[in-house]
């Protein structure tokens, strides 16, 4: 009888997906939310005439960008392109050779110092809290308006996120056969070679080519900070008001990065 009635109180009961405490810590997280977007909103000051003035805006930079100045490509626009692509792919395999040894210090398992492994995580950390415009506006101060600026500024900011990925790789690795091959006293190195890399070199190899794959869309734009690449081209046009020579760049640079994409793509499917 006892039982009966337990089972008709909880019958009875309305069904709520979450408990009083939760619906409060969501109602919370919600207020907070929007009290963070009321707080933007006042800060960032924004100007009811120009969101209502900016449709006609855009429609007469289109107007004014067409049509698209295809003769420039040769003179002015293919050497820019090029050289953005090096910034990338120079940056790319610059980092790849500074970012390993530090995710090699980041994981645990292969260093277990402490020490070591959170200065390589600051180093991580630090290469990847500055923005890449932040770095090539660094280096140009050092070295110059160039190229030189931008593939050390691809490379210091591919760091981080190389390094980090591939340190998390390397500590998931199975401990299986790296513990077989300690126990027949193979040396660091050979544990390495045949333990850890078979595991982790398709998570490399990804890495790689999906940063490969942001760097030439963020060596498209360094040139705006002098950096070299296409993108001092765009800066060059836009402070000379040529706006058919800005549409072909545009154009140039949707280009390359789909055309990237799609080798990216293909070459992953060939290794992996």
């Amino acid at each position: 009888m006892a039982n009966a009635t337990t089972v008709d109180i909880k019958a009875s009961r309305p069904w709520r997906r979450f408990s009083s405490a939760q619906r409060t810590a969501r109602f919370a997280v919600y207020l907070v939310i929007v009290a963070a977007i009321v707080a933007a909103l006042q800060t960032i000051e924004i100007i009811p005439e120009f969101l209502a003035d900016a449709p006609e805006q855009i429609g007469d930079l289109l107007t004014r960008m067409w049509p698209i100045d295809w003769r420039a490509y040769p003179a002015d626009v293919h050497s820019a392109l090029i050289e953005t692509i090096h910034i990338a792919s120079l940056g790319t395999l610059l980092a790849l050779v500074l970012a390993l040894p530090i995710g090699v210090l980041a994981a645990h398992n292969l260093v277990p110092f402490t020490p070591f492994n959170w200065l390589a995580k600051l180093l991580l950390v630090s290469s990847r809290s500055v923005n890449s415009l932040v770095w090539a506006l660094l280096f140009v101060g050092i070295f110059g308006p160039g190229a030189i600026a931008g593939t050390l500024a691809i490379a210091f900011r591919s760091i981080g996120f190389v390094g980090k990925l591939f340190g998390e790789a390397l500590e998931e690795a199975h401990s299986g056969p790296i513990e077989a091959l300690a126990a027949t006293g193979a040396p660091w190195g050979s544990v390495i070679v045949f333990g850890y890399w078979p595991q982790v070199k398709p998570a490399f190899w990804s890495i790689a080519l999906f940063r490969f794959d942001i760097n030439v869309r963020e060596s498209a734009v360094l040139g705006l900070v002098g950096a070299g690449g296409i993108g001092m081209a765009l800066d060059a046009a836009l402070n000379l008001f040529q706006w058919g020579r800005v549409a072909l760049i545009l154009v140039a640079i949707l280009a390359i990065v789909v055309v990237t994409e799609i080798a990216v793509t293909q070459i992953r499917k060939q290794l992996l």
